[in-house]
C-alpha cells in the first residue's frame, strides 16, 4: 500500500474512497481530535446528571423505554454488541471491510457520536496493522443502520470473532495480542456509536461504484473496436448531435468513442460507397446508452460522497449545546437508491456489450464469418461464449430489480420502515464481475472480427488494445479450449489495463 490518504472527516473526495478501496493507507487528520473529546465530555456530563438518554443509559429500539442503572452502563454496551453480532452468510471482501472502518473513523471523528479518543484510536490502530474484522454479509435491513455487520466489526475490536490478517483469518483476541493491541472495552454510547450507521451499506455501494466505472472504462474500448470490427460508422459518435440533445454523459462517451476510432483505416476504407445507411442501435446508440449509464454512475457518486463524509449514527451529541438528540439519519435510503442506480447501469452496459457480440457473430448483421470463425460447421467459433454472454447479462436483468422499493417491519414495529441498503448493495460485486465477463468476451470477438479486414488497421489507440489482446490470445482459427483466454481478458478488464493501454480518459469525479 504505497499510496496515503489524509483522512479528513466531512471533505474526503470520491478520488480519495476510490485509493482507499484500492488499498490506500490512511492517516486521520489530528485536527478532529478536540471535536471528538468534547463529545465525549458532553456524553460524561448527561451521565452525572442523570437524565434519561437514549443510547446512553436505556434501552435500545423498543426496549428505549427501559432505564438502565449506572453501575450497568458498560454491561449494556457490551451487551448490545453482542446481541446484535447476528450476521449470517459468506464474509464480505475484505477490502470492503476496511473501506467500511475507514467510513467509520471518517464518522466517529466528526465529534458527534459521543466516543473517547482511545476508542478511535483502537479503530485507527487495527487499520494499520492491517487487522480486518470478518463480517459476514448478510443480516442487515439498511436501517437502524448497519447493525449486525457493524456489531461484528466491534465485536473483533473487543476481542470476540475473527480478523483477516494479511491473507488469513485468525481468532480476534489472538490477533489483537499479537499485535500489542488491548480488547477495546466500550464506554457509554460507544457500542451503539460503533453500530449505528450507514458504513456497511455505503462500503458496499462505493465497490460496486468502482468496479462498475471500471467496466463502463473498458466497454468503451470494446464498443469502439466492435463498431471496426462491423465496417460501423463514426457518424453517430459527430460531437454536433449530441451538442443539440445536452445530456452530459452522452456528450462525454461521444468524444471518447471519437477519440478511440480516430485514424482508423478500417473506418477510412468504407467512408464512401458503402451501401449501409444507418448501423444497429448496439452500435449507432452507444452514446446515449452509455452516456445515460454514465450520468447515473455520476449521480450515484455524488450521493455516495456526501453520506461517506456525513454522520449517520443516532442519538447525536451536539457538544457545543451540551444536547443529545434522536433522530433517523441511520436510514439508508439514500444508500439504497444509489445501490439500485449503480444496478440499472451495470446491466445496461452489459446488455448493450452482448447485443454487440450478438451481432458480431451474426454474418447477417456483422458481414464477418458466422461466429467469426474461417471453417464455420467444423469449428463453431464464438458461438458459445456468446450464449455465456447472454446468461450473464440474464442474471444481471434479474438481480436489476430495485431494492429500495422493499421494506419489512422490524424490532416490533419500532423500525417500521427500513431500506434495504445492504442487500441492494452486496449484489453490485456480483453483477460488475458479471457485465466485465461479458466485456472480455467483446473484446476478444471485436479483435476477432478486426482479424479479418486485415491488412486494414484500427486507430492507433484500438490498436494498442488489440496488441494487448493478441499478446496472450492469438487469432482463433480452429476452436480450442477458450475459457483460460476468457478468464484472461476477464483480467484485464477488470484490473483497467485495457482501458489504459486504449488511453481511456473518462472517469466519474
Amino acid at each position: 500500500m504505497s499510496a496515503s490518504v489524509l483522512l479528513r472527516p466531512g471533505h474526503v473526495t470520491l478520488a480519495d474512497w476510490r485509493a482507499i478501496y484500492r488499498g490506500a493507507s490512511v492517516q486521520l487528520d489530528p485536527a478532529t481530535r478536540p471535536a471528538v473529546e468534547a463529545s465525549a465530555r458532553t456524553v460524561a456530563a448527561i451521565i452525572a446528571k442523570g437524565d434519561a438518554v437514549y443510547g446512553i443509559n436505556t434501552g435500545f429500539g423498543k426496549l428505549a423505554h427501559v432505564r438502565i442503572g449506572t453501575e450497568d452502563l458498560a454491561k449494556l454496551q457490551r451487551n448490545i454488541v453482542l446481541s446484535h453480532a447476528a450476521g449470517v452468510g459468506a464474509p464480505l471482501p475484505k477490502a470492503v471491510v476496511r473501506l467500511a472502518m475507514v467510513l467509520k473513523l471518517a464518522s466517529l471523528a466528526q465529534g458527534a457520536s459521543g466516543i473517547r479518543l482511545a476508542t478511535l484510536d483502537h479503530l485507527a490502530s487495527c487499520l494499520q496493522k492491517d487487522l480486518v474484522p470478518v463480517i459476514p454479509g448478510q443480516g442487515s435491513v439498511g436501517a437502524s443502520g448497519d447493525l449486525a455487520p457493524l456489531a461484528h466489526m466491534t465485536a473483533a475490536l473487543m476481542g470476540v470473532g475473527s480478523f483477516h490478517r494479511g491473507e488469513t483469518i485468525i481468532d480476534a483476541e489472538r490477533a489483537l495480542a499479537e499485535a500489542e493491541l488491548t480488547p477495546l472495552v466500550l464506554g457509554p454510547k460507544e457500542g451503539l456509536a460503533l453500530l449505528n450507521g450507514t458504513q456497511i451499506s455505503t462500503a458496499l455501494a462505493l465497490a460496486g461504484l468502482f468496479e462498475a466505472e471500471t467496466v463502463f472504462r473498458a466497454a468503451l474500448v470494446t464498443g469502439a473496436l466492435s463498431t471496426d470490427a462491423a465496417r460501423g460508422s463514426d457518424g453517430p459518435f459527430d460531437p454536433r448531435i449530441h451538442a443539440v440533445r445536452r445530456h452530459k454523459g452522452q456528450i462525454a462517451v461521444a468524444a471518447e468513442l471519437r477519440a478511440l476510432m480516430q485514424g482508423s483505416v478500417i473506418r477510412a476504407s468504407h467512408l464512401e460507397g458503402d451501401e449501409r445507411v444507418q448501423d444497429p442501435y448496439c452500435l449507432r446508440c452507444q452514446p446515449q446508452v452509455m452516456g445515460a449509464c454514465f450520468d447515473l454512475l455520476q449521480q450515484a457518486a455524488d450521493t455516495l460522497t456526501i453520506e461517506a463524509n456525513g454522520v449517520s449514527d443516532n442519538p447525536l451529541v451536539f457538544s457545543v449545546e451540551g444536547e443529545v438528540i434522536s433522530g433517523g439519519n441511520f436510514h439508508a435510503e439514500p444508500v439504497a437508491f444509489a445501490a439500485d442506480m449503480i444496478a440499472m447501469a451495470i446491466c445496461e452496459i452489459g446488455s448493450l456489450t452482448e447485443r454487440r457480440i450478438a451481432m458480431l457473430v451474426d454474418p447477417a448483421l456483422s458481414g464477418l464469418p458466422a461466429f467469426l470463425t474461417p471453417k464455420p460447421g467444423l469449428n463453431s467459433g464464438f458461438m458459445i461464449p456468446q450464449v455465456t454472454a447472454a446468461a450473464l447479462v440474464s442474471e444481471n436483468k434479474q438481480m436489476a430489480h430495485p431494492a429500495s422499493v422493499d421494506s419489512i417491519p422490524t424490532s416490533a414495529n419500532q423500525e417500521d420502515h427500513v431500506s434495504m441498503a445492504t442487500h441492494g448493495a452486496r449484489r453490485l460485486l456480483t453483477m460488475a464481475r458479471n457485465a466485465a465477463h461479458v466485456v472480455a468476451i467483446e473484446a476478444l470477438a471485436a479483435a476477432q472480427g478486426c482479424d479479418f479486414h486485415a491488412p486494414l488497421s484500427s486507430s492507433p489507440p484500438l490498436e494498442k488494445a488489440r496488441h494487448l489482446i493478441r499478446s496472450a490470445v492469438p487469432h482463433l482459427d480452429d476452436d480450442r479450449y477458450f475459457a483460460p483466454e476468457m478468464q484472461t481478458a476477464f483480467e484485464w478488464i477488470v484490473s483497467g489495463d485495457l482501458a489504459a493501454q486504449a488511453g481511456v480518459t473518462l472517469s466519474l469525479a
